[in-house]
């Protein structure tokens, strides 16, 4: 079984589809499809592991991007991700889902380019990039470099 077979069992079970289904639409044994359901904690009733799931989701049992489970910890903040990278990935995939602020976002114009950009979050940023910054800081062209 490939990985991309494995994925899609993954996703059509979830959506509720049965293991009969899932094995005739990508050519595998029935049998195959519900052996890797039980590993994979997909089995039982397919209406009831798409609830189930989604509720998983909702609780934070399950990571918001790749799906693996997730162990919370006893004190702190409830975990949505397994790992700095899941997060990162998701929030650059899901861009539309942040909440920023018009107040946060600043226009400045660079003193050593004078090109225009804008910066959120940030008031006292003064360069565009941190080229910006080095070449207006050490490369200076009175230092006769």
């Amino acid at each position: 079984m490939t990985v991309e077979q494995k994925e899609k069992i993954r996703e059509l079970r979830l959506k509720g589809m049965g293991y009969k289904g899932i094995a005739n639409l990508l050519g595998l044994s029935r049998d195959s499809v519900r052996g890797f359901c039980k590993r994979n904690n997909l089995d039982g009733s397919s209406c009831v592991v798409a609830l189930n799931f989604e509720e998983k989701k909702k609780r934070n049992l399950v990571c918001a991007c790749c799906e693996k489970p997730i162990k919370q910890k006893i004190k702190g903040r409830i975990r949505r991700f397994c790992s700095d990278e899941c997060r990162r990935k998701w929030w650059n995939e899901n861009q539309d889902e942040r909440n920023k602020s018009e107040a946060a976002t600043y226009n400045f114009a660079c003193p050593y380019c004078g090109k225009k950009f804008t910066a959120y979050g940030n008031k006292k940023r003064k360069y565009c990039s941190h080229n910006c910054y080095i070449k207006d800081r050490f490369w200076r062209e009175e230092d006769g470099v």
